[in-house]
């Protein structure tokens, strides 16, 4: 091969340099990929309840700054950690590597850059990985990545969700890329909103995320009816015709029951089991769920990357709708006036908290999803959830329940990481790292892990 000839990878990373948001989001004013240049909200008052006036004010004077733990990345969007404390680090151009006391190993302990789909980039690649609760003794680890279409997929479709199954050697130092088992795939008519967090919940069970479909506004090519008649199509409100807008809930440790040709469970509580809907479905109204977490509490946070408007978090329960296309943010989406319920009673359920896309002080473009705060070199932040944005701009976010339930957010400057913030993960004891690029890609390797200290 003529090594000046750019590879697979290096589009890829041309790909994610040049992308307006890597959880795909544009910037205020810019279009989105399926040519939605409208605002659905132009004529809104900001009224964002993450208003500076409801700031927690034991955090006044809080300063933060990143203290490198890794270099040479093109864009991390996920770290993973074991009980011994094993961490891994997902790199979108399609790697894991192991991060040690030393920084990163030399080799990746998985490549799966040849089984991405051609021209991923942007919003696609290896996007997500979950380790089994009980990987050091099985060595089973659950990767998210985007595929090329498969025969199932109509004509004119993006690519393929791919959901594997992965296994590590004895020592935990690889993974043997010929184990693949492919639990799931979901054919994606759009190239972006594809969400790809993963995690094993407290219950044991498997949480995949799933954005709806791409394009804008969740309509086109691949976008079902659903019950609204304000916007025409929506996969988020919908449940029956695909999987798409949704939060997954597999059993990965069960037996299919011969009914279905698939190599995993369903837990029999998912909501839609037994009933009208597709059983995997663990809640929907989603529109690009771009990484999530569960709390000390068994909360689950999942924060949904917003359209041209409004960013949003969610406390995400069984069964619960979120809004999408309906809703954006706390505002009717392409609409004056929108229901509260589904015409089935089902309500509409609320974020904890939003931002605007600009207009406020705490605004940005694509949320980014982190952790309630466990570690303890941080007790300003003790129990708050701390996430952030794409375009960082120098801080973080802080979310604080009061008394009553309702959440505030507040920022807080981080000095000394790079200008995309792209993921979180934690360390050994608790504490927080930040993943970040410069949105060189490949090309550069300008993506970084920073633990997260005092400054």
């Amino acid at each position: 091969m003529d090594e000046s000839s750019p590879t697979r990878r290096d589009v890829l990373a041309v790909g994610l340099a040049v992308g307006a948001g890597l959880a795909g989001c544009q910037s205020p004013g810019q279009a989105s990929q399926g040519g939605d240049t409208d605002s659905p909200n132009d004529d809104a008052e900001a009224t964002d309840p993450a208003d500076s006036s409801d700031r927690a004010s034991d955090l006044d004077g809080l300063g933060l700054a990143g203290q490198q733990v890794a270099s040479g990345l093109a864009s991390p969007v996920g770290i993973e950690r074991t009980d011994a404390g094993r961490r891994y680090v997902v790199d979108q151009i399609g790697e894991i590597r192991r991060l040690t006391d030393d920084g990163l190993a030399r080799e990746p302990v998985l490549d799966v850059g040849d089984r991405l789909a051609e021209g991923a980039g942007r919003e696609m690649g290896l996007l997500g990985l979950a380790l089994h609760p009980d990987f050091e003794d099985n060595g089973r680890a659950f990767v998210r990545y985007s595929g090329p279409p498969g025969e199932e997929a109509p004509s004119g479709y993006s690519h393929s969700f791919v959901l594997s199954e992965f296994h590590a050697d004895e020592d935990r130092t690889t993974f043997d890329p010929d184990s693949e088992r492919v639990l799931l795939t979901i054919p994606e008519p759009q190239s972006n909103h594809n969400a790809g967090s993963v995690t094993f919940g407290p219950d044991g069970y498997l949480y995949v995320g799933v954005g709806d479909g791409g394009a804008a506004g969740d309509q086109g090519r691949g976008h079902v009816e659903d019950w609204y008649g304000g916007v025409t199509g929506g996969n988020g409100q919908d449940v029956t015709e695909n999987l798409l807008g949704s939060v997954l809930r597999l059993d990965v440790d069960g037996a299919s029951d011969g009914s279905e040709d698939r190599p995993y469970a369903v837990p029999d509580d998912n909501p839609l089991v037994d009933g009208p809907g597709l059983d995997e479905q663990y809640a929907w109204g989603l529109r690009n769920p771009w990484r999530f977490s569960f709390g000390p509490d068994g909360r689950f946070f999942v924060a949904d990357v917003g359209q041209s408007s409004w960013e949003e978090v969610n406390v995400v329960e069984r069964g619960g709708n979120y809004g999408w296309n309906v809703r954006e943010g706390p505002d009717c989406f392409r609409a004056s006036d929108c229901p509260t319920e589904t015409n089935d009673g089902e309500p509409l359920r609320d974020p904890i908290v939003t931002y605007p896309h600009g207009g406020a002080e705490i605004s940005g473009i694509s949320v980014i999803g982190g952790y309630v705060y466990e570690g303890e070199s941080l007790p300003a932040l003790a129990g708050r959830y701390v996430y952030g944005d794409y375009r960082a701009n120098g801080q973080l976010f802080v979310a604080s329940e009061g008394e009553d339930g309702e959440w505030s957010t507040t920022t807080v400057p981080i000095e000394g990481i790079g200008s995309l913030l792209t993921s979180f993960g934690r360390d050994r004891d608790g504490e927080l790292l930040v993943c970040t690029t410069d949105g060189g890609g490949a090309n550069t390797r300008d993506g970084a892990v920073y633990r997260i200290v005092a400054a």
